[in-house]
């Protein structure tokens, strides 16, 4: 019985330069899922693809309303206000 194995394709090499002179092809390729080695000089400096399942988008506001601060927050007490003004 043989098994087949899925193939990963190797990520595609492409230089910084050629990269950012061609930013908007290289992110909708990226968007398809496709994945790329960025290098510099012959050297790997970077690699990019799409966002692994577990990548969660930040909500904006999303603890609005939840979190509370002390009204003294930005108060600090008599002694530790004159050891600062102090220097000691």
């Amino acid at each position: 019985m043989t098994q087949s194995r899925q193939q990963i394709p190797s990520p595609r090499r492409v230089g910084v330069r050629e990269f950012r002179g061609n930013l908007t092809s290289f992110l909708k390729q990226v968007e398809d899922g496709q994945r790329f080695v960025l290098t510099s000089h012959h050297k790997v400096v970077a690699e990019i693809g799409p966002p692994s399942a577990g990548v969660v988008m930040r909500k904006p506001g999303a603890l609005r309303g939840k979190i509370k601060v002390a009204d003294d927050f930005d108060g600090l007490p008599a002694d530790v206000l004159k050891s600062m003004e102090d220097g000691t």
